[in-house]
């Protein structure tokens, strides 16, 4: 059998999620298959030598311990640690970035600037969403006013995105294991983001998620679509988690949770033998 370090941090709180309940219940279906260890985010390097592959998992937003998770980037490089994710993603993993990336490729999602030189990008709007490229959780977020984006932006260090406040429908995340589609979740109370209800996705739903997983193009891994809808009924992409994203496992049914488990088992066996 093969090692696995799952990498967690059971004591991280979420508003309206509670992490170590869906590592608790994740690790105990793949020691049906592996060999487990289980570390916080900021030990992994006691532990990385004594695993085939990292799981990094639920570990919290890796701003609380930016240094440590920037060492262990380099030493996935320097000492070829296998990691799962696979750590060439180009969204969350790497900050919020990504947001302007796609927005300069006029991909749907909520536009984004991190200057406001490009402030004509954004509609015209009474109310600007501020927040720090590095962060996680609504870490940082603010609600402010277009007179107060010139306090709160500093153009020349550009470590804040601006975006316009979108009185949007719903909000709907599609789950992802390496390219596959496993299953959408949807808050139908936008007050109540963590109020989840299983999603009947549309073609058109999936051809929307898709283009963003083609676009991150993980070698495996898992992967989750936030978006929102307007109020003409389109899909923006509010953020393409590719780092450890939250997977409210227990809000879906038993065989839709058995199926994901599988087909992350598979997922983790591709990993190993690469």
């Amino acid at each position: 059998m093969k090692t696995l370090l799952f990498i967690t941090d059971l004591y991280y709180e979420a508003k309206g999620r509670n992490y170590y309940e869906e590592d608790l219940y994740l690790t105990s279906k793949l020691r049906e298959e592996f060999h487990l260890l289980i570390c916080h985010p900021e030990d992994i390097e006691a532990f990385e030598d004594h695993a085939d592959l990292i799981v990094f998992r639920n570990a919290g937003p890796v701003a609380n311990y930016k240094d440590k998770y920037e060492a262990f980037r380099t030493r996935i490089v320097s000492k070829h640690l296998k990691t799962y994710n696979s750590f060439n993603g180009k969204a969350d993993m790497n900050g919020k970035e990504y947001l302007i990336e796609l927005t300069n490729a006029q991909f749907p999602v909520i536009p984004t600037i991190d200057t406001l030189d490009s402030l004509e990008k954004l509609s015209n709007v009474d109310t600007y969403i501020v927040k720090p490229k590095d962060g996680a959780d609504s870490i940082g977020m603010e609600f402010i006013t277009k007179g107060e984006l010139s306090e709160k932006v500093d153009s020349a260090s550009k470590n804040t995105l601006v975006q316009p406040f979108i009185n949007f429908e719903y909000e709907v995340s599609f789950y992802f294991i390496n390219k596959e589609f496993q299953y959408a979740l949807y808050a139908p109370d936008k007050k109540k983001r963590w109020k989840l209800k299983e999603y009947v996705s549309t073609e058109e739903d999936l051809a929307f998620a898709k283009r963003f997983i083609d676009w991150n193009n993980l070698d495996w891994g898992i992967q989750r679509v936030d978006a929102c809808r307007n109020e003409e009924g389109e899909l923006l992409l509010v953020e393409l988690e590719d780092l450890n994203p939250y997977l409210s496992l227990s809000e879906v049914s038993d065989e839709t949770r058995n199926n994901f488990v599988e087909a992350m088992k598979k997922s983790l066996r591709k990993a190993l033998q690469s």
